[in-house]
C-alpha cells in the first residue's frame, strides 16, 4: 500500500514488523527467523480498536457523586460517568491526598501485578511503583502467582534465585547428547512456550524437543494430560492423579534407596539432611513406608510402573523436569523440594545435559534459551537504588493473599519465617494487570473489592478489573507509543516504534502519572525532567553501556531506533550454570544456603515450626483432590492451566482467542468416558460448579485427558451474571471455582490446582457475553 509504513514492535509472545497507515493496522508480520511464530499476534489487529477499548476517563456513578464516601458495593454494577482528563486526574489526586493525609501511605495497595507490556519504559509496574514510591510509599507484594511456592522453597533448598535456577536448565540438545531418560513431572506444554517475559525473537521449542526421539532418549510424561508433551517425542504417558506427584516422587526415592540405587557419594558431598529424611522415607518415623504400593493408591499409577521407572532412573543417565503448575497446589512447596531430593539421590545434578531442570514448557527460554543469554542488565524506569526500601523496611504482602488482606485488616499471619500483619487498605491503584483474571475465588474477590474507599485502574480495555473500579484511566497499547523491548531471557533487543495514533483519548501510563504527580507536587521527581523519547533513549544507552561492560557491542541509539530487532547471540559466550560450578568444586563455589549445600533437610524451615511445611519434603493428604471425601460431591479435578490462544487474559477479545471459543464460551476438555456419564457431546455448553462458584464453558471431548479430570484454561474475561442469590460467570473463567488458600505458611502462594468441581449440561437460555462490550454510561447530574 502506497501510504503504509513498517514499524518494529516487541510483545511477550514475539517480535513483529507492523504494517500500518498511521491510523489503522494493516498487517502483523513475524520475522523470518521465527520459524515457530505464534498465532497470538493475529489478535493485535482486530483487538486494538474493538468495543472493548476504554475511550476516555470514566468515573463510577456513585463515586462521581459521593467520592471516598460512596458505597463500594456498587462496584461492578453501577454505570460510569464519562469525564474529561482534568476532572479524572483531579479526583484521583484528591483520593491519593485524602488517603495519605488521613491514613498514611500504608493504606495504599500499589502492587499492580500484571504483564501489560514487554516494553522496558512503558512497563506498568515500573511506572506505578516509581510514582507511588516518590509519593511516599505504598504496600507492595512479594513473589508471583505463577511460581510463589517454588520461589520461596528453592531459595531455602539451593540458595539460587528462582528465575536464575529455571533459566539454567539443560537444553534438549544437551539432554539428547548426555541423557538416556527425560522424565517430565507435569509435562512440558508447548502452548506455554509461545510466551517469553520481555519478548522473544525466535521460537524453537518444537524443533529442540524433536531432537530427543532421534537421539534415542526416552521421554516420560507424568501428567493427567497426554498432550502436555508434544507427540514428536513419542513419550510414555503415566496419567497421574492430579496433586499426587509428591507421593510418586517419594515412592521412586524409596525404591532407589531400598535397592541401593541412590548415589550415596553425591548425597554426602553435595547435600545435607538426607539422614534426617530417610526415617520418614522408610516409615521408621511414622510407620508408613513411602513405597510403590503406598504411592500406587494415591497416584493411580501401578506399583510395577513405579518400580520400573525407579530402576530405569537408577541405571541410566537422566534429566528430571517439573512444571511450574505442580507448585500451584496446596503444599506446593513440597513438589519442588521433593523433586530436588530425588534428583540428588540420582547424583546427576550439575552434569552437563543431565540432572534437573525446573520449568520446561512454562515460558520459552526457560529450558529452550540455551547458554547464550544476556548477562547484562537492561535499563529500567523505576525507583533509584537508594530509594528502594530494604526488605525489613518494606510493607508488603505475599501476592496471592490480596483478598485476605482486604478482609482482615490488622490480622497477623505468617510468611517464610516472618510474623506479619495485614494493613488496612483504603485505596487500591492498579495499572497494567487484571486481578479478576489471575486471582482465585473471583466472587470473593468482588466482595473484597467493595471495601476500600477508592479503586483506580489504568487499562486499555474494559476488563472485569476496570469495571470494578471507581476511577478508570484509558491507556495506550504497545503499538500506540514508543518503547524499547528486550530482557535477560532473550538474545534479541528491539525498538518499539509507534505504529498508530492513540485510540480515542487514551494516554500512556507515563503521561497519566506525570499529570497526577504535577497535581501532587512532585512532577519533576517523577519525570526526571525527561520526555518519553528521552527516557527510551536513556534506557537504551544504559543497556548499551551495561552490554559493553560484558563485551557486547550494541549500535548507537539512532542506528538502533531506525532499524529492526537486533541479535546479540553471536557476541555472547556460553554461560556456565551455577550447579555445574558447584558440582565441580563445592568448596570454591558453595551454594548460598546455610550449609553451602543442597538442603534436603532445612533447619531454618524446621525452626519455623509450621505444621504445613516441616523440615524436609513430605506428603500431606489433607487437601482438595480426588483422594478426599469432597470428591463424592465434586468428582472432577479442575485443571486451570494456561491457554494456547492468548497470554493469560490479554487480547481475549481478539480473533485468535475468540475463534477458539465454543458458543462464545471458553473451551473445556474432558474425556469420552466422563462426557458420556453426563450425556455431553462436543459443542455443548456446560455449567461447572462447586460450593464456591459456577461458570459456563463449551465442551470439547478429548482422549488426551485421564478420567476424573476436566481442563478449563485461565484467561476468559470474568463476566458475572446475578441469578437470584447466586452469581454465574457466563464466559468460563475457572477462577470462579478455585479456592483462595495459600500453599502453606511458608510461601502463601497460589493453590489454584487443588480444586474439585462437577459439571452438567446447561439447558437454560445462554446469557450474553457482555464483557467485550462497553459498560453502561450516564451523564453527570448537577
Amino acid at each position: 500500500m502506497a501510504n503504509s509504513r513498517i514499524t518494529p514492535t516487541c510483545t511477550h509472545w514475539g517480535n513483529y514488523l507492523v504494517e500500518s497507515d498511521g491510523e489503522s493496522l494493516l498487517s502483523i508480520n513475524h520475522y523470518d527467523v521465527d520459524k515457530e511464530a505464534t498465532a497470538i499476534g493475529d489478535s493485535l489487529i482486530d483487538g486494538l480498536d474493538k468495543g472493548a477499548r476504554i475511550p476516555q476517563p470514566m468515573i463510577r456513578e456513585g463515586y462521581f457523586k459521593d467520592g471516598v464516601d460512596s458505597c463500594g458495593a456498587g462496584r461492578g454494577k453501577e454505570k460510569f460517568v464519562p469525564v474529561s482528563w482534568s476532572v479524572a486526574l483531579d479526583l484521583a489526586a484528591q483520593a491519593l491526598k485524602h488517603t495519605k493525609q488521613n491514613y498514611g501511605t500504608d493504606a495504599v495497595y500499589g502492587s499492580s501485578y500484571g504483564w501489560a507490556s514487554a516494553g522496558r519504559f512503558h512497563h506498568a509496574q515500573s511506572q506505578i511503583h516509581r510514582f507511588l514510591g516518590k509519593y511516599g510509599g505504598y504496600v507492595d507484594s512479594m513473589n508471583t502467582y505463577s511460581s510463589a511456592a517454588a520461589e520461596v522453597i528453592m531459595n531455602h533448598v539451593t540458595g539460587i534465585p528462582f528465575l536464575l535456577l529455571v533459566r539454567e536448565a539443560p537444553s534438549p540438545k544437551e539432554i539428547a547428547d548426555n541423557s538416556q531418560l527425560f522424565v517430565l513431572f507435569g509435562g512440558a506444554a508447548i502452548k506455554n512456550s509461545q510466551v517469553n517475559a520481555g519478548g522473544i525473537g525466535s521460537h524453537s521449542a518444537v524443533e529442540q524437543l524433536s531432537q530427543l526421539k532421534s537421539a534415542g532418549v526416552k521421554v516420560v510424561n507424568i501428567s493427567p494430560i497426554r498432550d502436555d508433551v508434544i507427540e514428536q517425542v513419542d513419550a510414555q504417558w503415566l496419567p497421574i492423579r492430579p496433586n499426587g506427584d509428591v507421593a510418586l516422587m517419594l515412592a521412586l526415592a524409596h525404591t532407589l534407596y531400598s535397592n541401593n540405587l541412590h548415589d550415596a557419594n553425591f548425597l554426602a558431598r553435595y547435600t545435607t539432611g538426607f539422614d534426617q529424611f530417610v526415617p520418614y522415607l522408610t516409615g521408621q518415623s511414622d510407620g508408613v513406608p513411602k513405597d510403590a504400593k503406598w504411592a500406587s493408591l494415591l497416584t493411580d499409577i501401578s506399583e510395577q510402573n513405579i518400580i520400573d521407572l525407579a530402576f530405569e532412573l537408577g541405571n541410566k543417565p537422566s534429566t528430571l523436569s517439573i512444571s511450574w503448575s505442580l507448585q500451584r497446589q496446596q503444599y506446593g512447596e513440597q513438589t519442588y523440594w521433593m523433586l530436588t531430593t530425588l534428583a540428588a539421590m540420582l547424583g546427576h545434578i550439575g552434569k552437563v545435559g543431565a540432572g534437573v531442570g525446573y520449568g520446561y514448557g512454562c515460558i520459552h527460554n526457560m529450558g529452550f534459551g540455551g547458554r547464550k543469554v544476556p548477562t547484562y542488565k537492561m535499563g529500567a524506569f523505576g525507583m533509584e537504588i537508594g530509594e528502594r526500601p530494604a526488605l525489613g523496611d518494606k510493607k508488603f504482602i505475599p501476592v496471592a493473599r490480596h483478598v485476605d488482606m482486604l478482609n482482615n485488616p490488622g490480622q497477623s499471619y505468617q510468611y517464610n519465617g516472618l510474623d506479619l500483619t495485614y494493613p488496612d487498605i483504603k485505596l487500591i491503584y492498579w495499572a497494567g494487570g487484571n486481578p479478576f483474571h489471575h486471582h482465585q475465588d473471583l466472587h470473593a474477590l468482588a466482595k473484597a473489592w467493595s471495601k476500600p474507599d477508592t479503586i483506580i485502574v489504568q487499562d486499555a480495555f474494559w476488563t472485569a478489573s476496570a469495571r470494578h473500579a471507581d476511577i478508570v484511566f484509558p491507556v495506550t497499547t504497545m503499538l500506540e507509543r514508543n518503547d524499547l523491548g528486550g530482557s535477560s531471557y532473550d538474545a534479541f533487543i528491539s525498538p518499539m516504534r509507534q505504529a498508530v495514533k492513540p485510540y480515542a483519548q487514551a494516554r500512556s501510563d507515563f503521561e497519566i502519572f506525570s499529570g497526577l504527580a504535577q497535581r501532587l507536587g512532585f512532577a519533576d521527581q517523577f519525570t526526571g525532567g525527561k520526555t518519553e523519547m528521552q527516557w527510551v533513549e536513556n534506557l537504551y544507552n544504559t543497556t548499551r553501556e551495561n552490554a559493553k561492560a560484558k563485551g557486547v557491542e550494541l549500535p548507537a541509539f539512532d542506528v538502533f531506533w531506525q532499524g529492526e530487532q537486533f541479535y546479540v547471540g553471536d557476541q555472547l559466550p556460553d554461560i556456565r550454570f551455577t550447579l555445574e560450578r558447584f558440582r565441580q568444586d563445592p568448596d570454591k563455589h558453595p551454594l548460598r544456603t546455610p550449609s553451602g549445600k543442597i538442603e534436603i533437610f532445612s533447619s531454618t524451615i524446621a525452626n519455623f515450626n509450621y505444621d504445613d511445611c516441616h523440615g524436609h519434603p513430605m506428603w500431606y493428604s489433607e487437601r482438595e483432590w480426588l483422594g478426599s471425601k469432597r470428591a463424592k460431591a465434586y468428582p472432577l479435578h479442575l485443571i486451570s492451566n494456561q491457554p494456547k490462544t492468548r497470554l493469560h487474559s490479554q487480547f481475549d477479545h481478539g480473533v485468535t482467542s475468540v475463534q477458539h471459543k465454543i458458543k462464545g464460551r471458553e473451551r473445556a476438555r474432558l474425556n469420552r468416558h466422563e462426557a458420556g456419564k453426563r450425556g455431553l457431546e462436543n459443542g455443548d455448553v456446560i455449567r461447572l460448579f462447586n460450593d464456591r462458584g459456577q461458570c459456563l464453558a463449551g465442551v470439547e471431548i478429548s482422549d488426551e485427558l485421564r478420567d476424573g479430570v476436566i481442563e478449563l484454561p485461565t484467561g476468559a474475561w470474568y463476566d458475572p451474571k446475578q441469578l437470584g442469590d447466586s452469581v454465574l460467570d457466563a464466559h468460563g473463567n475457572p477462577n470462579a471455582l478455585t479456592a483462595d488458600v495459600g500453599t502453606s505458611r511458608l510461601a502463601q502462594g497460589c493453590s489454584a490446582h487443588s480444586c474439585l468441581v462437577e459439571v452438567e449440561k446447561y439447558c437454560g437460555e445462554l446469557p450474553d457475553i457482555s464483557v467485550f462490550k462497553q459498560p453502561q454510561t450516564t451523564q453527570p447530574v448537577d
